[in-house]
């Protein structure tokens, strides 16, 4: 018998495949785990190349394999950037990376912007969380000036790290033209800053928590990301197109727009808020901010502009 061309583990994802087969195995990998990252991060510490190979030996087929590669990816990660933080600055070797895939994520910026506070460390923003009607122009302007140095650093570092005619996919939350306000998805922020004020006038939260809570959001124009994409230079615009996404939210678990749209956001901001106001309000504070957006709903719709973008490295 040829053991080489006839020994395999059973292929698919059927009921006797090994895929569907194999939890001991992951069990004992799972019990190796740490031991198996630490040496490969001890490993990299260590040795510093400017790119690492790595081989599965008898790797077979179905999960487990995909789920060591995540977690050895992961480790050097970790190993080569140790501190939790921005994902904009560098995080890969020069010349390693084929294709990055960034999923609502950069319209997260880096830090609070600066210039949303005055000589004495207070906001300017006052009432709001983020841009909003009475904001003051400085507001957009800091967040704007955020944006730019954010996104350019993002470019910068990948153009170190993506291959010579490598692609980059993003998506991100954006707004259809140069007015900052309007009924797109920085609005969503301004019905949480009511949401709060809707407490604070209830005795629930202090006026100086809303006003000195501040979210590190921007939504940029088309126009704002192909003007940085075209001044950082390392990289060239395939596509950028502009998608409307429909937000079927409600109904499903017996609930309201408002409702459904209120649970999102908390599952992204609950950490935050949490942190500023405390956990006992949070409840209450989405219940209300629920309400609010079922009745703005009602009166117009709340545009989700979402950006698709396609970047290539030139050579």
């Amino acid at each position: 018998m040829d053991l080489q061309r006839e020994f395999h583990m059973t292929g698919g994802v059927g009921k006797t495949s090994y895929a569907r087969n194999s939890s001991f195995q992951k069990k004992a990998y799972d019990q190796a785990k740490d031991i198996i990252l630490k040496t490969l991060q001890q490993l990299y510490k260590e040795t510093r190349p400017k790119s690492l190979g790595i081989a599965d030996l008898g790797c077979s087929s179905g999960p487990n394999t995909l789920s060591t590669i995540r977690d050895i990816i992961k480790a050097v990660i970790v190993a080569h950037h140790p501190f939790p933080g921005s994902f904009y600055g560098r995080l890969f070797p020069e010349n390693t990376i084929h294709f990055i895939y960034a999923s609502f994520s950069l319209h997260w910026l880096s830090k609070i912007p600066p210039g949303l506070y005055d000589d004495q460390g207070k906001s300017i923003n006052k009432g709001c969380i983020n841009i909003c009607s009475s904001s003051p122009e400085a507001v957009s302007k800091a967040y704007y000036s955020q944006f730019k140095e954010d996104f350019s650093m993002f470019l910068r570092s990948r153009s170190k790290e993506v291959v010579a005619a490598g692609r980059m996919v993003l998506i991100i939350l954006g707004r259809e033209g140069p007015e900052h306000v309007g009924r797109g998805n920085s609005f969503l922020w301004e019905l949480l800053a009511r949401a709060i004020a809707d407490l604070v006038s209830q005795g629930e939260i202090e006026e100086e928590k809303l006003d000195s809570y501040e979210l590190h959001f921007y939504a940029p124009s088309a126009a704002e990301i192909e003007g940085e994409v075209n001044k950082e230079g390392s990289f060239e615009l395939e596509k950028l197109d502009m998608l409307e996404v429909d937000m079927e939210w409600g109904n499903e678990d017996g609930i309201s727009y408002g409702k459904a749209v209120a649970k999102t956001i908390r599952a992204v901001q609950e950490s935050m808020l949490a942190s500023h106001f405390g956990e006992e309000i949070l409840d209450k504070l989405f219940d209300t901010y629920g309400r609010i957006i079922d009745e703005e709903i009602a009166k117009e719709d709340i545009k989700h502009i979402t950006f698709f973008v396609v970047l290539r490295r030139k050579l």
